[in-house]
């Protein structure tokens, strides 16, 4: 239940910042996106973190994107070199935040970059990825 709490907590304040701004750097474009998301309803929205902000303090980046024939793409500009991880949940209700039961379990979907299998608080060890000297691309899913 502890668990569980501490991910409510965490998917809540997630997504209340506003996207940062970065136009004073140049860096990598990241490139995501989703191929099956289960409604059309709503948003994504989505998050990028370097290790020392995961899930601890605003992230790097944010944006969202709205939803057509089931597909999401986003792209996050100006990355600089180093080691992210990206969360994303499909606000179906688009209330700008993450929605849970009141057993703690998410009622919308959500998805972290690498796909990984979880079933506590995300990890960024499993999430993370390296940008470097070339545009990104990738795949999340749901």
């Amino acid at each position: 239940m502890k668990k569980l709490l501490l991910i409510a907590v965490l998917f809540s304040s997630l997504f209340a910042t506003a996207q940062t701004d970065t136009s004073k750097e140049e860096g990598i474009t990241i490139t995501v996106t989703i191929d099956k998301v289960r409604t059309n309803k709503g948003k994504v929205l989505f998050a990028l973190y370097s290790e020392k902000t995961f899930m601890k303090a605003k992230p790097e980046q944010t944006t969202a994107s709205t939803i057509e024939g089931n597909k999401v793409k986003v792209t996050f500009t100006n990355v600089p070199k180093g080691e992210y991880a990206i969360t994303c949940v499909h606000d179906e209700n688009d209330n700008g935040r993450m929605d849970f039961e009141e057993t703690g379990m998410p009622k919308e979907d959500y998805g972290m970059s690498n796909n990984p299998m979880s079933y506590g608080p995300p990890e960024f060890g499993p999430s993370k990825f390296t940008v470097a000297d070339k545009d990104i691309a990738m795949k999340i899913t749901l």
